[in-house]
């Protein structure tokens, strides 16, 4: 695939550019670079008001396809050049890699409303109703729902096929009992999109359905915060106890979930991919600095090592590139969930090695008794010890590749877990 940016691709780029120097000002220049991997929990209402802002400005959902209704009303969209049905700007598969290399670059806040932007909505086109689009889409394009992920459960997080939450149909709605968890932003969440049991007695992949419930239910959803080494609480459990969720909020058909969840999953690796290795190399140029800085470059084992996950981090892009115009290629997500899970969990703990015993100890001086605060690189290494193990563990993927795109026999039940 020919992958050069093109003269309209450049016109995109200097419009997003633009229009990110004019928007990311007063509270939302603040905002700059908050969000990230391990610090989710940051700037939350700003980061919310921002969701506004970008779909206001029609930066939500640009690319998506489909047809039916329009973004809201009462909004001045003179100036889009093309609209598309349920979200906002059209736009080419190489212009939405510049509007996320543009977004990175501009150090703008992580996405709060990436999991119903990414993930959601592709799955809702390719899966949902016509009803189930009208309803939801224009929502996320606006940037005014928000929306966490109920997958995991203890017991079923790689091994996602041995979950126990259990729907039950009551009349034209569902009851739900059960608990999720490591479920990011649940806290702040309007909806969720839940893999629950909805054939009574059924095992693995069967009997399950993939359905959308509203998180404001006091007393049928609770929301309990899970704090992490790094003393950060981005993720959640969340229980059900006989929450409701309307039969019509059924994505795919009831007993279809697990196919519904196959296809979100492989959509998590999209252009998204590029975004996160901006992030990606921001990091490395923060460990290169500190490398220089305590002269920890001069080591040549440690220079190599930085040369490596530059050189990495090169061939990733490369790889996101050929994988976005491949088209279906069903072992690329996991190949990329290979790729960038231990290239960023090295680099934290190269960043812990360039700056040699200075790492054990905080920015803080001791003797101001101030709450002991992590710095960003220390935050870095201990997030990414959890990178090969959230999203499918390394040796899932390695699973699916195996069984999926080299045709190798399946293992034994029990002995890799089955997982995605």
């Amino acid at each position: 695939m020919d992958f050069e940016f093109g003269v309209e691709d450049e016109a995109f780029r200097s419009e997003a550019r633009g229009w990110l120097e004019e928007h990311l000002t007063g509270e939302f220049a603040q905002a700059r670079g908050r969000g990230g991997p391990g610090s989710e929990h940051e700037g939350g209402e700003v980061r919310r008001a921002w969701e506004r802002e970008l779909g206001a400005g029609g930066w939500v959902g640009i690319g998506w396809e489909g047809a039916g209704l329009l973004a809201p009303s009462g909004k001045d969209r003179t100036a889009y050049k093309t609209k598309t049905p349920y979200g906002n700007r059209t736009a080419t598969l190489t212009q939405q890699v510049v509007w996320a290399e543009e977004y990175a670059r501009a150090q703008a806040p992580a996405r709060y409303g990436h999991i119903g932007e990414n993930l959601l909505a592709p799955t809702l086109l390719a899966y949902g109703s016509e009803e189930q689009k009208k309803e939801f889409l224009p929502a996320v394009a606006r940037g005014e729902h928000m929306w966490c992920q109920g997958y995991s459960e203890p017991g079923a997080g790689s091994d996602l096929a041995g979950l126990r939450t259990a729907a039950v149909r009551d009349g034209d709605t569902y009851r739900i009992s059960g608990q999720k968890i490591w479920t990011s932003l649940a806290h702040d969440a309007d909806w969720c999109f839940v893999l629950a049991r909805t054939e009574a007695g059924s095992v693995r992949h069967q009997g399950i359905s993939f359905l959308l419930v509203p998180m404001d239910q006091p007393g049928r959803i609770e929301v309990r915060p899970i704090r992490q080494l790094t003393g950060t609480i981005e993720f959640n459990e969340v229980f059900f106890d006989g929450a409701v969720a309307r039969a019509e909020h059924v994505v795919g058909g009831e007993g279809n979930g697990w196919q519904v969840a196959m296809g979100l999953l492989a959509f998590e690796r999209g252009v998204s991919t590029l975004v996160q290795q901006i992030g990606f190399a921001e990091e490395l140029g923060r460990v290169l600095r500190e490398a220089a800085a305590s002269g920890a470059v001069r080591d040549p084992v440690v220079k190599d090592r930085l040369v490596r996950q530059w050189a990495e981090l090169r061939t990733m892009r490369w790889n996101a590139l050929r994988t976005l115009g491949s088209g279906g290629d069903p072992g690329a997500p996991s190949v990329a969930k290979l790729l960038w899970g231990g290239w960023h969990q090295r680099l934290g703990e190269l960043a812990m090695q360039v700056r040699g015993t200075l790492a054990t100890v905080g920015p803080q001086d001791w003797s101001e008794q101030a709450p002991y605060e992590l710095d960003a690189l220390q935050r870095l290494f201990l997030f990414t010890r959890a990178d090969t193990i959230y999203g499918g563990s390394d040796e899932i993927q390695r699973g699916i590749i195996a069984e999926r795109v080299l045709g190798l026999p399946r293992e034994p039940k029990g002995s890799q877990g089955g997982g995605r």
